[in-house]
């Protein structure tokens, strides 16, 4: 294999060799910066996701301090809903709050499609950010939340422990359940062929909830959408990345919706992944978040034991690795120690 001039997340994902390791933050735009604790100080989460200026200046900032090789777009998973009319805020120390929960045939039915031109401003943003980064090895990542985690979402009206309500509706009344889907479906592909459409040179699906499943009920209530998913945007030639925090048993099924590459959390290592998927697919992960606050000889022995498992992968016929965390970077994580991190991984 020879190197080839992609930049190093679009080589990875694609089974080529890049000329670095890549590596980005999940959550690298956010509180763990104070440069965009200063810039949010006065502006509420939803507003500022809304600001094509704002979204680009805060999705370039751990770019310009951290080198990373992928710059997520700033938003929020609850972005489309709020622009398809959804009444929610997203309250800090919270997360989304949904005024009214989804949990009836009239509220499912209410649920509106997205009008692109609602979420105009991020692909204004994403215009933004090409111009920028283009000169770069950085590549843009276009993300959404995966239909079930929105779904959870709408059913609690905001965050929860157990998913009661959410798993009442899936086995109590399928029926509904997979009609809310669906609209969720149509509102997750219009985000991100916005996105996509303005220029995001990969996208990543967040199912950030789905490890709260089975395989088995992963695979008859969730599996089917996220895979309509990732064909509706099949057309654009891009990497599709697939996430989920707790899906150890669900990497197998999650690797056959439709993504190119895997997102892996801290509990599985890549090594074991890749035997449980098989080749074919590209990795991603994942390094303990917390290992950031363990300092810099931690840090080290740990980045080096993810990216031998790494290597392992790939020589057991993984397309290649991308390096990122197993969830988002922590709020309190010091901004320095995830500079050295990415230093690791760029000279190893």
């Amino acid at each position: 294999m020879v190197a080839v001039s992609l930049k190093p997340l679009l080589a990875a994902a694609a089974g080529q060799r890049p000329d670095r390791r890549p590596v980005w933050f999940m959550r690298q735009a956010g509180r763990s910066l104070p440069e965009y604790r200063a810039l949010r100080a006065d502006r509420g989460m939803l507003e500022s996701c809304f600001d094509p200026a704002m979204v680009c200046e805060i999705t370039l900032q751990p770019v310009r301090r951290h080198d990373t090789d992928g710059a997520i777009l700033f938003s929020d998973i609850v972005v489309p809903l709020k622009a398809a009319g959804i009444d929610l805020d997203i309250v800090a120390g919270t997360g989304p709050v949904i005024a009214t929960p989804v949990r009836t045939v009239a509220d499912v039915e209410a649920v509106n499609r997205l009008d692109p031109d609602a979420v105009g401003a991020i692909g204004r943003a994403v215009s933004l950010l090409r111009a920028e980064l283009d000169p770069t090895p950085t590549a843009l990542i276009g993300f959404a939340g995966a239909p079930f985690t929105l779904a959870s979402y709408l059913i609690e009206g905001g965050p929860s422990r157990h998913y009661a309500h959410t798993k009442a509706m899936m086995y109590g009344n399928p029926e509904l359940w997979h009609a809310l889907m669906a609209r969720l479906v149509d509102i997750t592909v219009t985000f991100l062929r916005v996105q996509l459409e303005a220029g995001a040179q990969a996208i990543q699906l967040f199912d950030s909830w789905a490890g709260m499943l089975s395989r088995r009920d992963y695979e008859t209530f969730v599996a089917p959408h996220s895979t309509r998913v990732f064909a509706e945007v099949a057309d654009f030639d891009v990497p599709r990345i697939h996430f989920g925090v707790g899906t150890g048993e669900l990497l197998v099924p999650m690797a056959q919706v439709g993504a190119d590459v895997v997102g892996v959390d801290w509990r599985v290592p890549l090594d074991e992944a890749a035997r449980r998927i098989g080749p074919d697919k590209a990795l991603q992960g994942n390094l303990d978040p917390t290992v950031l606050f363990a300092g810099d000889d931690v840090i080290a022995e740990h980045v080096a034991r993810v990216i031998a498992d790494a290597d392992r992968a790939v020589a057991a016929g993984a397309r290649g690795h991308i390096f990122n965390l197993g969830h988002g970077v922590l709020p309190d994580t010091d901004p320095d120690a995830i500079t050295r991190t990415v230093e690791l991984v760029h000279s190893a």
